[in-house]
């Protein structure tokens, strides 16, 4: 079982460079779960997918596109690829956590062996071009199979972003997030009024209707269907969990806008006061509520400082920035950026994602705390050594990050430039070797900060002898 997540969408006109941009932290019940980032190529699908998690089982066909992945090292309980990007240029981040009311889970109840977030991304990213492809497809094998739980799944391509939510056992609807909008989406249902003659912005289970009529689900007075009003549970937990990071991503795109903190009714997107850079989709999804008497990291006295549960915890285990660009061309359009560990105190690493291999130390899988090949664990290793230090190591790790995209920024810069004399043929081998470059340079600054860590410990330890 997951722990929750935080979402975060922007659409094409609301980016500072055009890009579409789908992001994700992924968190997991304990403050270790050892990841992968991984390609898989091309092939021709001729199988029976079985899940580990929930024994579904479907059949697989077709030729089938590249796509990368972040996948859990151990697969007790399934594959768990998480988020990735397919070949197409197509990004697609499975699963923000989410509940639905006991009400519609009595009519309609999660299928024990149907689709889980273990299986999504593996099912659906392959074999699609477009993010409403992706809407379709897994809208259609939700129907068929069942979910075994509520779930938001994100989609984007460069033109498009939509974002899904299974309500019931066989029940979804989708919207599209408009161009000049944003959204921040905690483990709660964020999609509200559907509109049904609209079909350029919305999508739902075919009986989406008739099951909300035929068991009296609806309790508008005026007719209109909202989808949080009738399938999410509107759990008070939902008041210290999730409503404060929505809020807190809306005050800071929208810092005009004054809005409760418990607030359950925050809209589903808004228009940014500013357009939105990968720099500030960062910053949220690191943060910790800065600059607010609810920042757990602050050295000022507040009784309300550890109230609510913000996004950079310990439970935090790695965070996709997926920005599919529309003024590049389609064979290095797309980039994931990716972090490990908790992400207020690591840089984001910007992966071409038209590769054959990631790098090395990014895909090992150990089992064991390795520091030494394993990018994960190196960054782990970190998160650990800064137990009880944060407060004071919080300016250097904040100019240690800024080092690190700027050096990122440079880094694509220059791939791009070069990208554009290459053949097709070409392209896919100079991008994977461009990934291990900037890979290698930015692991050699964080072992940087894991060795003055340890030093720092080390001649700070509770067991130093002092006469």
């Amino acid at each position: 079982m997951r722990d929750n997540c935080t979402t975060m969408l922007v659409g094409k006109k609301a980016s500072l460079d055009g890009s579409t941009i789908v992001a994700r932290d992924e968190d997991y019940d304990q403050g270790f779960n050892e990841k992968r980032f991984v390609y898989y190529p091309a092939k021709n699908y001729d199988e029976l997918f079985v899940s580990k998690g929930t024994g579904v089982e479907i059949p697989l066909k077709g030729e089938g596109c590249g796509f990368t992945a972040v996948r859990d090292a151990v697969e007790d309980y399934g594959r768990f690829d998480e988020q990735g990007i397919n070949s197409y240029n197509v990004a697609m981040s499975s699963t923000e956590s989410e509940a639905s009311n006991r009400r519609v889970l009595g009519h309609d109840p999660f299928v024990k062996n149907g689709i889980g977030e273990d299986s999504m991304l593996y099912l659906v990213l392959p074999f699609i071009k477009t993010a409403r492809e992706g809407i379709e497809r897994l809208g259609r094998l939700v129907e068929e199979y069942g979910s075994s739980e509520s779930n938001g799944i994100a989609f984007g391509d460069e033109n498009e972003i939509w974002y899904m939510e299974t309500g019931a056992g066989h029940q979804w609807v989708a919207r599209r997030v408009p161009d000049d909008s944003y959204v921040v989406a905690p483990n709660m249902m964020i999609i509200g009024e559907i509109d049904f003659d609209d079909p350029a912005n919305y999508m739902y289970s075919t009986n989406l209707r008739q099951f909300v009529k035929d068991h009296h689900l609806n309790p508008s007075k005026t007719g209109s269907f909202n989808f949080r009003e009738i399938f999410a549970p509107r759990d008070q937990d939902d008041l210290r969990y999730n409503t404060p990071r929505m809020w807190y991503g809306q005050k800071l795109f929208n810092p005009e806008v004054g809005q409760s903190i418990d607030d359950l009714d925050m809209p589903f997107c808004r228009v940014p006061a500013k357009k939105i850079a990968i720099e500030d989709v960062q910053f949220y999804l690191s943060s910790h509520y800065e600059n607010t008497e609810y920042d757990y990291l602050t050295k000022e006295e507040s009784p309300v400082k550890n109230a609510y549960r913000p996004i950079s915890v310990t439970v935090a285990q790695e965070c996709s920035i997926m920005q599919i660009r529309s003024d590049r061309p389609e064979g290095y359009k797309a980039i994931q950026w990716l972090c490990f560990g908790l992400y207020a105190a690591a840089p984001w690493v910007p992966f071409y994602t038209n590769i054959k291999d990631t790098p090395a130390n990014y895909q090992i899988k150990t089992g064991q705390a390795d520091p030494t090949n394993s990018a994960y664990w190196l960054y782990k290793c970190i998160q650990a050594l800064l137990e009880g230090k944060q407060q004071d190591w919080q300016r250097k790790l904040r100019a240690f990050q800024a080092d690190c995209q700027s050096l990122a920024i440079q880094h694509v810069d220059e791939t791009d430039r070069a990208a554009e004399k290459l053949s097709q043929t070409e392209l896919a081998g100079f991008l994977t070797e461009a990934n291990e470059q900037i890979a290698a340079a930015v692991t050699a600054k964080v072992k940087e900060i894991f060795d003055q860590l340890v030093k720092d410990n080390l001649n700070n330890s509770i067991y130093k002898y002092r006469p």
